[in-house]
């Protein structure tokens, strides 16, 4: 495989010789406006795709160990350009914090949690009673999450599927339009409670009446996102954060 190299190889301690570059997994990265993924890197242990150069907010996440150095004359170049991109953004502190892992790396835990039940690190991470149900078919639980995908979501350690919002017709949890539907169903009789709750679930938000729902989603729908790494909740990005000082 051609690869573009920015550093030789790095003297590590102990005599070991690798190529390092990368910052952090990729899965849940830039599901946030304020992040996005510059480029891929390699590195062992991390996945095809993983973050080599990121940026978040105004922070430029930069993921290989040498110093400029012993990098490649590519390598200089491409850091000095990653340290011109990054003023763009001076100023404008992450919106996320990061609160939870994103519903991949979720889903990717389950065939090891159904192997290993009594090991701690899995415990508590899906609900007692799919653990039980599928506690011979990894392929069964891993395959129910996959087919409800869109309706993950992490309820303190544990990561659950929206049973209560897919019981209105909604098939995601992650959507402008969910916000719609959800607001909508505050004027139905039948429906208002499970809909105030799973508003409160999913937003940041606490008004009272339909009218103040409905008031808020006009104002900020083009500004409104939804970030698993942010505690799976829909937030507005503050008016004006995403103009760039030097453009694009």
């Amino acid at each position: 495989m051609k690869v573009w190299r920015v550093q030789k190889t790095t003297d590590k301690p102990g005599g070991m010789t690798r190529p390092y570059g990368a910052v952090s997994r990729s899965w849940g990265f830039n599901d946030s406006p304020d992040a996005e993924i510059l480029v891929a890197g390699y590195n062992r242990g991390k996945e095809s795709g993983a973050v080599a150069v990121g940026r978040h907010g105004n922070f430029l996440q930069w993921g290989f160990s040498a110093p400029p150095s012993k990098m490649t004359d590519a390598g200089r170049k491409f850091f000095l350009n990653c340290i011109c991109y990054i003023t763009r953004f001076d100023g404008k502190a992450p919106l996320v914090r990061r609160k939870s892992s994103d519903r991949f790396s979720g889903v990717r835990l389950i065939k090891g949690a159904i192997k290993n039940p009594q090991q701690s690190f899995y415990a508590g991470l899906f609900p007692p009673e799919l653990m039980e149900k599928y506690q011979d078919d990894a392929d069964g639980m891993f395959g129910y999450y996959m087919e409800n995908y869109e309706l993950i979501y992490r309820d303190g350690n544990t990561y659950r599927i929206d049973t209560e919002l897919k019981s209105l017709g909604i098939e995601s949890n992650r959507k402008v339009e969910t916000l719609k539907g959800l607001i909508g169903l505050l004027r139905d009789g039948k429906k208002s409670a499970l809909a105030r709750k799973l508003l409160n679930r999913y937003t940041v938000e606490s008004f009272e009446g339909p009218e103040e729902w409905e008031a808020w989603l006009t104002k900020n729908r083009d500004r409104i996102y939804f970030s698993d790494v942010g505690g799976y909740k829909f937030r507005v990005v503050p008016q004006g954060y995403l103009d760039e000082k030097g453009g694009k």
